[in-house]
């Protein structure tokens, strides 16, 4: 049973699109660039987005959790004990929207008791919109036209032909080598946001999706990961664990993942799963 109404979903949907589309337009004109930390960036535009969603969400619900990424002051509503939290990512690829590259999303979560139920990802340069999750579905929607049942596909199984593995950039300079050795016949390709790089996943362009270095947050996966359950990929760690959104798994502070995640087909996951673990230790030891 979903945790929200067609018509919330409704409003969250005509939400995304008025300020993504508001945000594809400023994409054009000059905006103030900033940097958080090493190669973590944020725009004026990231910053007047966050202002948006969060006004909006704190009128739409008023009884739940938010928190969003560009607003610190948002963060101890995690551990505030809410049943229903809000994961609001103003700008996902944010790098790939400084550079005027298409491939940044607009991204919405939804966590009860800790489970990712549902999540919504817009994206501005293409005006299209994924939402779903476990109990709801996955749909897809163009424009202004109504979402429509959305089949997720999967790619053959992995053999000794080449095939798409999704992996940051960072995380292919750090490992990319160690897996290449392990998996010669793995071919590396990114874009810019999480969400976009799991929707590569769950329409069959590639099998899997690995991020290792442990800076992604909860605003980047919540909405993602929904739709993953929904499309019926894996989403674990290295060890195969299930990716857990407890706070016992998220760093309290920044509410960072603790654990590398891995998205991927249940097949391509248990075929790589082994091989990946070697060649990451192989790096780390």
């Amino acid at each position: 049973m979903k945790s929200f109404t067609p018509e919330l979903d409704g409003q969250i949907r005509r939400l995304m699109r008025e300020c993504g589309q508001q945000a594809a337009q400023m994409a054009t004109q000059q905006f103030q660039v900033t940097q958080k930390g090493p190669a973590d960036y944020v725009t004026s535009v990231d910053r007047w987005l966050d202002r948006q969603l969060s006004s909006a969400f704190a009128q739409l619900c008023p009884d739940d959790g938010a928190i969003t990424e560009e607003n610190d002051q948002s963060r101890p509503a995690f551990h505030a004990g809410y049943r229903r939290l809000w994961c609001i990512d103003p700008l996902d690829g944010t790098e790939d929207f400084i550079q005027r590259q298409p491939h940044y999303a607009i991204m919405i979560g939804l966590l009860s008791d800790w489970q990712p139920v549902a999540g919504w990802i817009y994206a501005p340069a293409f005006d299209r919109l994924y939402c779903g999750g476990p109990d709801w579905g996955l749909f897809q929607a163009s424009g202004e036209a109504q979402p429509v049942p959305m089949a997720a596909s999967s790619p053959p199984l992995p053999g000794k032909s080449l095939f798409p593995l999704v992996i940051g950039t960072k995380d292919q300079l750090n490992f990319g080598d160690a897996i290449a050795r392990i998996i010669p016949e793995a071919q590396f390709y990114s874009l810019g946001s999480f969400g976009l790089k799991v929707m590569e996943v769950i329409q069959g362009r590639a099998g899997i999706y690995i991020y290792l270095n442990r800076r992604v947050k909860l605003w980047d996966t919540t909405g993602p990961v929904a739709l993953a359950k929904a499309a019926g990929l894996t989403c674990c760690d290295l060890e195969g664990k299930p990716l857990s959104f407890c706070p016992d798994a998220i760093h309290p502070d920044t509410l960072t993942h603790k654990q590398p995640i891995v998205i991927g087909w249940p097949h391509f996951v248990e075929s790589l799963l082994p091989r990946i673990q070697k060649a990451v230790a192989g790096v780390s030891a």
